[in-house]
């Protein structure tokens, strides 16, 4: 019978477990609900692939506040960029987000963030608790890996936001649905190079002012132009005003200007630092 068959051409087989088999992968990787003999998901692994090529998009977490930049790939002087964003989506009051891989997939995933994050201040009449929000979206981007063969979310988030549980917080999410909590982070094109900066240099208790130092000082060096300016980048904090009010705002130009600037070693310090 059928059975029979089915025997036969799994002992026709016997190099099951060759992981040199290129064949191997394009056996397993149609479809995102199937695993491979080795126990891999190659779809969602190639999902998590395609973050690695979007722009440098970092997180620092600060003592008073949050920061969230990312590298903007399309910079045009015919964009008007009063009406988009490409890398930071507010989500409410004291969240935002931002986004690294497929932006069209990005969209329906920020909308929905909006929508969990204001059904819960409905009901509940409290603003939503960040790592609440984060787990409901990753909850879904879960389900794209397990049912329904379809393809999951090119999507990676940072989540950067307040609440009262825990202050500030900074979260990555990936296509696979899981999350982590970090006080610095940096997805995208180059991110080894900006996580080994931040392991260095990110300190606890960090000041705002500093962490966004820090930011562009890792900006300046993933980035592929020699001198990054606002054009190129936009930034966006979660912070505390002097009355205790917990606010999101955007950094303007000339601010996003200055800091890399600062950020950008001069000729002359250039040199000293090669030769050291």
């Amino acid at each position: 019978g059928s059975s029979d068959r089915r025997i036969l051409s799994t002992t026709a087989r016997p190099r099951l477990f060759d992981n040199d088999d290129p064949s191997m992968a394009r056996r397993y990787d149609s479809r995102t609900t199937t695993f491979s003999p080795e126990g891999r998901l190659y779809q969602v692994e190639y999902a998590m692939e395609a973050i690695n090529l979007a722009g440098s998009t970092v997180g620092v977490l600060a003592e008073d506040g949050v920061i969230l930049a990312g590298e903007k790939k399309t910079t045009s002087k015919l964009l008007d960029q009063a009406k988009q964003h490409e890398k930071l989506f507010q989500l409410d009051d004291a969240m935002f987000c931002a986004v690294a891989g497929i932006t069209s997939d990005a969209n329906i995933l920020i909308n929905r963030l909006r929508l969990t994050a204001q059904q819960h201040a409905y009901s509940f009449s409290e603003p939503m608790p960040v790592e609440q929000l984060v787990t409901s979206i990753c909850d879904y981007k879960q389900g794209y890996t397990q049912f329904g063969g379809l393809r999951p979310f090119g999507v990676s988030f940072l989540v950067a936001g307040y609440d009262v549980h825990h202050g500030f917080q900074l979260y990555h999410t990936d296509p696979s649905g899981n999350f982590s909590g970090w006080k610095s982070y940096a997805i995208g094109v180059n991110n080894n190079t900006a996580m080994q900066i931040m392991r260095q240099d990110w300190k606890p208790g960090m000041k705002l002012q500093e962490a966004l130092e820090l930011t562009a000082k890792v900006l300046v060096k993933t980035m592929d132009t020699a001198s990054p300016t606002a054009e190129r980048l936009e930034f966006g904090i979660v912070y505390k005003t002097p009355e205790g009010h917990v606010k999101f705002r955007m950094l303007k130009d000339t601010e996003i200007n200055k800091l890399m600037a600062d950020a950008t070693p001069k000729e002359g310090e250039e040199a000293a630092a090669s030769a050291s």
